[in-house]
């Protein structure tokens, strides 16, 4: 079993996700032994937001891909029975049940569980922005 960087690495819808990852020098987190959950932005998710504006401002986007990892394992089930999760950033994500879907911040779960080594993958529609943490933004 791979972990959540190699499993990112074979999907091949992460293109976006893994260079900004590099680039804000968070690719080895998702490495570590773990236990980590990684709600993973798909490429379509950051053609909703200005991803030039994002990765140009280096703590900008630390702070923003530090908001996608939990310290922790959490399976769907697991997010189904919570009202917030708490991420590396140090905000807390807001999980809300929306006409028969979770949403997590401004997100929906596009796929869940996806087992790593390390692990656990959930690929997300949209990008979390920090700064609207726990609040829903349709524009950016």
């Amino acid at each position: 079993m791979n972990d959540i960087l190699s499993t990112l690495k074979e999907d091949g819808s992460f293109t976006t996700l893994l260079s900004a990852l590099k680039k804000a020098g968070l690719e080895e987190r998702l490495n570590e032994a773990g236990p980590i959950t990684f709600f993973a932005p798909n490429d379509q998710a950051f053609t909703r937001i200005n991803v030039e504006d994002l990765v140009n401002d280096l703590d900008k986007l630390k702070s923003t891909l530090s908001y996608h990892i939990v310290e922790e394992k959490i399976d769907r089930a697991g997010i189904e029975q919570t009202e917030s999760i708490y991420t590396l950033s140090g905000k807390q994500l807001t999980v809300q049940l929306d006409v028969g879907q979770y949403k997590i911040d401004n997100a929906y779960l596009v796929a869940t569980d996806i087992a790593c080594s390390n692990g656990t993958i959930h690929v997300i529609d949209n990008v979390f922005l920090p700064k609207f943490s726990g609040w829903y933004c349709a524009c950016c």
